[in-house]
């Protein structure tokens, strides 16, 4: 391993990323985020395929991209120049040409459907895995108006004497005070219970209100990320890496998925409740299942 793939592993471990962390991050497979560390570029498909994946690998891990790729191409030797061959031509046979031919159409089909392949994988993980409905609309009642006067009395007029009619008067009477209508009390967050837990998830049910999740590196250093699922849908929420000390906060309705980079250096604590992620330095994930008030 030469310089390269040893500063990019470097930066890697102190993200304390694992490689599954980073395919996650950069949607590259681990085989080949292994090959770029160990410089096996013959693994990768393409030069072109080769710079795309280094430049990602790189902004992952907080490095400069265009140094790296400058630390690449120093890498990488000149192709020596082909010696000047004098050949003789020939006449070829026609099934020698339809061969030629064969050979050209199929090379170009099974380039444009690589092509295709990875347009297809990018697409999917970058728009439909962090697409979420948020169309709806809420129709407000039709409000109906009386027109008649509640407020009115009307008094009849007294009989005509012999001193001539009494004209009849309205008495307006007092308008009743309407009582306050209480205010709502927001539900807060549910208790959480742990349904089951393994070496690297732990899943935790919550029921009705909100998930008020509080994210902060306990060690030198934490990486995270949080999703939420609207609509069963996933979408991430946020990511990042915390100094130490540092706390991000999240007020969520769904249901959440938290990962950190390694569980000894994070402190989770969700409406409230401190949750015991444990004392390894490998990643963990949990999950929170929110559901519905009974």
């Amino acid at each position: 391993m030469s310089e390269l793939g040893q500063r990019l592993k470097q930066a890697r471990l102190e993200k304390r990323m694992s490689l599954d962390d980073l395919q996650e991050v950069t949607k590259i497979r681990t085989r080949y985020l292994e090959a770029i560390e160990e410089e096996n570029y013959k693994v990768l498909p393409g030069s072109f395929y080769v710079r795309a994946f280094i430049k990602s690998y790189a902004e992952a891990v907080g490095l400069d991209p265009n140094e790296v790729l400058n630390m690449y191409q120093g890498t990488v030797p000149a192709a020596p120049p082909e010696p000047t061959v004098e050949t003789i031509r020939t006449p070829r046979r026609s099934s020698a040409r339809s061969t030629d031919r064969l050979s050209k159409w199929a090379s170009t089909i099974m380039v444009v459907s690589f092509v295709l392949l990875i347009a297809a994988i990018v697409y999917y993980f970058v728009v439909v895995n962090n697409k979420g409905d948020s169309s709806g609309a809420i129709n407000e009642p039709n409000r109906l108006t009386d027109t008649a006067d509640p407020n009115a009395t009307s008094v009849p007029s007294p009989a005509p004497g012999n001193g001539g009619g009494a004209t009849a008067t309205t008495t307006p009477t007092p308008t009743p005070t309407p009582s306050a209508t209480p205010t709502p009390t927001p539900t807060p967050g549910g208790a959480l219970t742990l349904v089951n837990s393994s070496n690297s998830l732990d899943n935790y049910t919550a029921v009705g209100g909100k998930l008020d999740i509080t994210v902060t590196a306990a060690g030198t250093q934490c990486w995270y990320r949080v999703d939420s699922f609207p609509n069963n849908s996933k979408k991430m929420e946020k990511q990042g890496t915390l100094k130490q000390g540092e706390t991000e906060t999240f007020s969520l309705t769904t249901t959440a998925q938290i990962r950190v980079g390694a569980a000894n250096a994070a402190k989770i604590t969700v409406n409230g409740q401190e949750l015991n992620v444990g004392d390894a330095s490998n990643p963990k994930n949990i999950k929170i299942t929110l559901q519905p008030q009974p």
